[in-house]
């Protein structure tokens, strides 16, 4: 196939200061939680997007100096020459597979608590820093001395990141991670020296080290400023009128602006809770006010959007992080012709999740993401299988449908038998408000077993064992999913609740259009994620009062990891729902509900009210078990291998049953079924000197 000549423009070159990208598709900085830890998972990562067409591919934040210290989250560091082999590793691997390397420099200052360098942060003004946990710590307001300190500082980590081998050097001050935007800021900014109180002295900071970024490697590297145009708090802070002020004051300072959002939750918004494009009312204007080329995101996966933004002048290159995790190969194949090949980000954030608990991140649609050097998984390719094998896969959902999928790339035959509604959970779940983007995963898989020559799906299919052993496969994988469970036992409930003749629906069923009793609802929800919300937000829309209890200090605490709980409790709070945290279940009859309070005990009996149970799930495991009582009869049969995967194993999220049907798909051998694999770590290398036994000889060192 070949390229749409729509699509021209898109592999266009642009110029960027010194250096020129082969086409207008730019990863632009993301965090991934592997940062200093990982470091050739992290570089193997980088050089498979340059692998799939990007034109730039760029680190995440790059912290420069001990006092912009973020842990405990773990991101890439150039505070000294011990960083320069890690950084020179992601940057010839991602230039090496054709696409520039680009360097974010960052100093997080007010976000900074400094945990692990125990350096007191430095901000413009004295104040609490402004961190995710709230911690204890205070930001020393820089003098003019710390300013001056800061440049030299700033400046000998961009002469590191040239001698790296970067081609694009970042100046950032951006969602409140970068230092100059606390100076652009007036709420995080009173000072009342030349740094402070106009826009002119706001920006004084930031146009310094822009200066003195070019000056040092402005010769050979290109100088981006990243900067965020609006901080979504009115004009106490930067709006988006400022922001074109601001940037009309610096325009032709930098090689280029990548324009976000602040903060970081605002800027990459799920698809629950924002479409496609949709910071495109913040950067309009914008791209008039300078002759630099000008880089912004917004979750983009369509080629045809893509091409109005650039034929409409509101920007020159096609920023990404979230799309390009879901497919780094995005860009080749809009080259040649494969649009439908493309895995669209469903927006749900788990690559955010990586990085909110310090682990190499993952992805829902890529399952591959993280595990590139790790596991030597590729997302595009596969190893063949070197004997011909049959393969059944029962349960056609997130988990079966990948298996089937990668097998079949692998040269297996494969059946895939589903009873209900392939894709399963997915599609179910799309189908509830805010979530209809990610009915693409079972989309593109199905799309992909479709034109598979090798993969037979069978429909209406609910096997016995009995049906199963007279087959004639030699390896079955069971993906038949899970159910959640109506007796309240989860977190907090370790046995059932007693019920009564209580009215009880569990998701399943409200996902099956079963609707309560009772116009009260009481959804009590121990699995924190974002289940509850979202049905409480079903329920209400559809004209029933509802009260979501949680024994959590608040609603879908764990969607802290997604950065969406905020979004998740204004929406319900402006909806009606009553919140009622640090609360549990205690038990339901007939028309009552009872709860308790975590603390004190005191019950809370609500009348004329059903109750919907959000807790945990039960995986539907029975066809396992009904093979494995049947284990005699498996040689006559050809049958060698039974293996459970996904949910059908233990319950958790799409993007982990995802995985592990991949997984699957990897480690099956035609010969044995599915063989476990080791994976790939790098360990730290000790430091060289002496090492002190005891505190009395280290005192007396």
């Amino acid at each position: 196939m070949s390229r749409d000549p729509r699509y021209d423009i898109l592999f266009e070159p642009v110029k960027i200061g010194p250096v020129t990208t082969k086409n207008r598709f730019y990863q632009v900085p993301h965090c991934n939680g592997m940062g200093y830890r990982d470091a050739t998972a992290l570089a193997t990562m980088r050089a498979i997007k340059a692998e799939g067409g990007w034109g730039v591919v760029c680190t995440e934040q790059v912290e420069i100096h001990p006092t912009g210290d973020i842990a405990p989250f773990i991101e890439l560091r150039i505070w000294d020459d011990q960083d320069l082999p890690m950084l020179a590793r992601i940057a010839e691997a991602v230039k090496v597979k054709g696409a520039l390397a680009g360097l974010q420099l960052a100093h997080n200052s007010m976000n900074a608590p400094n945990l692990y360098s125990r350096e007191i942060p430095l901000g413009p003004m004295d104040l609490p820093v402004y961190s995710y946990f709230s911690d204890p710590v205070q930001v020393r307001g820089m003098d003019k001395q710390d300013i001056r300190d800061f440049r030299k500082w700033h400046r000998d980590a961009a002469l590191r990141a040239k001698r790296a081998g970067f081609d694009l050097i970042y100046v950032y001050a951006g969602k409140l991670f970068g230092l100059p935007m606390y100076f652009l800021s007036r709420r995080f900014n009173q000072r009342s020296d030349e740094y402070g109180g106009s826009l002119e002295n706001r920006a004084r900071f930031l146009k310094e080290l822009i200066e003195d970024t070019k000056d040092a490697v402005g010769d050979s590297c290109a100088v981006p400023c990243r900067i965020s145009v609006d901080e979504m708090v009115g004009e106490e802070g930067i709006h988006a009128a400022e922001a074109q002020d601001i940037i009309g004051h610096l325009a032709e300072l930098p090689d280029l602006w990548d324009l976000t959002l602040s903060g970081w939750e605002n800027d990459s918004q799920t698809s629950r809770f924002a479409e496609e494009g949709y910071q495109l009312p913040f950067i309009k204007g914008i791209k008039p006010l300078t002759s630099k080329p000008i880089v912004s995101v917004g979750r983009y996966t369509s080629p045809d959007l893509m091409v109005k933004l650039v034929r409409d002048g509101v920007i020159d290159l096609i920023g990404a992080a979230r799309p390009s995790i879901a497919d780094p190969f995005l860009p080749q194949k809009i080259a040649q012709g494969r649009i439908e090949d493309i895995r669209e980000c469903i927006g749900c954030n788990m690559c955010v999740a990586g990085d909110f608990t310090m682990t190499p991140s993952r992805c829902t649609q890529n399952p591959s993401f993280g595990d590139e050097w790790r596991r030597g998984w590729h997302p595009e390719v596969i190893r063949p299988v070197e004997t011909s094998a049959r393969v059944l896969v029962v349960g056609a959902g997130p988990a079966g449908l990948e298996a089937a999928m990668m097998l079949g790339r692998r040269g297996a035959e494969v059946a895939l038998a589903e009873q209900g509604e392939p894709g399963g959970r997915v599609m179910r779940e799309a189908r509830l408000p805010g979530l209809s983007a990610w009915k693409r995963v079972a989309d593109y898989r199905l799309g992909q077993i479709q034109a598979a020559p090798g993969i037979t799906l069978y429909r209406d299919s609910a096997l016995t064992a009995e049906d199963i052993l007279g087959f004639g496969f030699a390896h079955v994988a069971i993906a038949t999913g899970s159910a959640w469970r109506k007796d309240g036992v989860g977190r907090r409930l370790l046995r059932p609740a007693p019920l009564g003749d209580a009215d009880v629906l569990s998701p399943d069923e409200l996902m099956a259009g079963q609707r309560p009793r009772h116009r009260n609802v009481v959804i009590y929800d121990d699995d924190h994620y974002y289940m509850g919300g979202v049905l409480a937000e079903l329920l209400v829309r559809e004209g029933f009062g509802v009260s979501v209890v949680t024994p959590a200090a608040e609603v879908s605490t764990w969607m802290r990891m997604t950065m969406e709980q905020l979004f998740v409790q204004h929406r319900l709070v402006n909806l009606g729902v009553r919140i009622v945290s640090h609360h549990h279940l205690v038990g339901a009859d007939g028309s009552r509900v009872t709860y308790a309070c975590g603390f004190t005990g005191r019950e809370t009996v609500v009348d004329d009210c059903s109750l919907v149970t959000v807790t945990a799930r039960l995986p539907h495991n029975g066809l396992a078990r009904a093979l494995a009582a049947r284990r005699q009869d498996w040689a006559a049969a050809g049958l060698g291998s039974v293996t459970l995967i996904g949910d059908a194993l233990a319950p958790g999220t799409i993007a982990a049953a995802v995985w592990a049907g991949r997984r699957y798909a990897e480690e099956f051998d035609p010969e044995q079924g599915p063989v476990a694999a080791t994976m790939r770590r790098e360990v730290t290398g000790l430091a060289q000197g002496p090492f002190y036994w005891d505190a009395a000889t280290a005192a007396a060192k």
